[in-house]
């Protein structure tokens, strides 16, 4: 009888020892952003660039230059479904996701036309989020440009 109940607590002992020492999971990513910061009405107050000239893209989002983003609202729900509108009466019906992209937060989306379903939609956008703090929001493209990396900026505030 001693021997059983001497293997029983040396079971637990070692049980214990065993989950002490196995490395600890984080229930929750501090890189992570979720869909909240995100969702809402978006004002593009400003377009800048990151290591290339202004003029070094002709068409972003196979819509035109940047500059046509100028004041655009962006209307993001949570449900993922989203539209923007540029100053020059053009809207245009989105599907929009975040990811992780190496801790580095990604705001993707995808245009769609008349009653076409995401899934069918095999391309797509996708921009770094510089911040997201649920009243300002940056988004950053990445272009190539002269062997690097540039990106054009979308400075955004909530509606």
């Amino acid at each position: 009888m001693k021997k059983i109940i001497y293997s029983i607590a040396l079971l637990f002992v070692a049980m214990a020892v065993i989950t002490a020492c196995s490395t600890t999971r984080k229930t929750s990513d501090t890189n992570k952003l979720g869909r909240g910061k995100i969702t809402g009405t978006w004002l593009v107050n400003s377009i800048t660039y990151e290591g290339i000239p202004e003029n070094a893209v002709q068409s972003v989002f196979d819509q035109g230059p940047a500059s046509v983003f100028q004041g655009s609202t962006w209307t993001l729900t949570n449900s993922g479904k989203g539209i923007y509108a540029l100053t020059n009466g053009t809207v245009q019906s989105i599907f929009w996701s975040m990811s992780d992209n190496a801790g580095t937060p990604e705001f993707s989306f995808k245009k769609l036309m008349d009653n076409e379903k995401p899934k069918a939609v095999e391309s797509g956008y996708k921009l770094m989020v510089g911040n997201a703090d649920g009243e300002n929001l940056v988004l950053k493209a990445p272009v190539e440009y002269n062997g690097g990396t540039g990106y054009i900026v979308y400075n955004m505030t909530k509606k």
